[in-house]
């Protein structure tokens, strides 16, 4: 019989989960604009600003189980999540497209895709920086004990 630190605990890989995430989001956005060819807007800059770093930093600190760091990650998770919330307002809300952050190049209000009716590039990134917040939240610093 299994004692309860041998099973398998999800909290143990929130960090590494949270890497993975961003691994994805950071290579998705490439995917979008180096393969696909669509040209970011000044709105999806602004993610990239705030995801392509997580996939650094929580790059380094899964490889070295460095899990005291949410006060560097939550705050770039969460202005992206703000960010791209807004971007994607602003695609489905007619009304905020009025507003034009977007004033060079490509308008922000364009959606080069959407899935189902409702999946879009904003969408996705929301969705990656909800999910590494999350992840980030439930991440147990070094040293916290694992049985509470």
């Amino acid at each position: 019989m299994q004692t309860v630190k041998q099973k398998l605990n999800l909290l143990d890989y929130t960090l590494y989960l949270a890497w993975v995430v961003s691994v994805v989001a950071t290579l998705g956005s490439l995917y979008f604009s180096e393969i696909m060819g669509y040209i970011p807007c000044e709105l999806c800059w602004y993610q990239r600003i705030m995801m392509y770093p997580l996939s650094l930093i929580l790059g380094i600190a899964a490889y070295t189980n460095e899990k005291n760091l949410k006060k560097y990650i939550l705050p770039m998770s969460v202005v992206g999540g703000c960010i791209s919330l807004f971007h994607y307002l602003e695609q489905k809300v007619p009304y905020l497209a009025t507003i034009k952050p977007c004033t060079r190049g490509v308008p922000c209000n364009v959606d080069y895709i959407n899935w189902f009716g409702f999946v879009t590039i904003p969408f996705l990134a929301l969705i990656a920086f909800i999910l590494i917040t999350l992840l980030m939240a439930w991440t147990r610093p070094n040293g916290a004990r694992s049985d509470g």
